[in-house]
């Protein structure tokens, strides 16, 4: 069974199955040291410019600032869910702290 993803609204929006699923003015807790010099990064998601799926996770290469420190910029794809039998299901990006997938040791 395939799964549509697409980005939606001039990159506010992620789309799954045609359904807005993920949406940009989100902040996210990202570890990235290679964005800025903040031990977590307090990332305002504020555009998306691309997904992608690799069997794993669903993931936006996303644009945007550290709201602690104003560094601006694309910390990398940024899992925000995953496909399992065909659904997609969304992380609980409100409780976690993401890692940017090229930075990630389990890959």
């Amino acid at each position: 069974m395939s799964v549509a993803l697409r980005i939606l609204d001039d990159g506010a929006w992620l789309s799954v199955n045609d359904q807005r699923r993920v949406s940009v003015s989100e902040l996210w807790r990202v570890d990235d040291p290679d964005f800025c010099d903040c031990d977590l990064v307090d990332f305002i998601a504020e555009g998306f410019t691309a997904v992608s799926a690799d069997g794993r996770d669903v993931a936006v290469t996303t644009y945007g600032q550290c709201i602690a420190c104003g560094k601006k910029g694309v910390p990398g794809k940024l899992p925000v869910g995953r496909i399992r039998n065909g659904a997609y299901r969304g992380y609980d990006r409100e409780h976690m702290i993401m890692r940017p997938m090229s930075g990630r040791t389990d890959e």
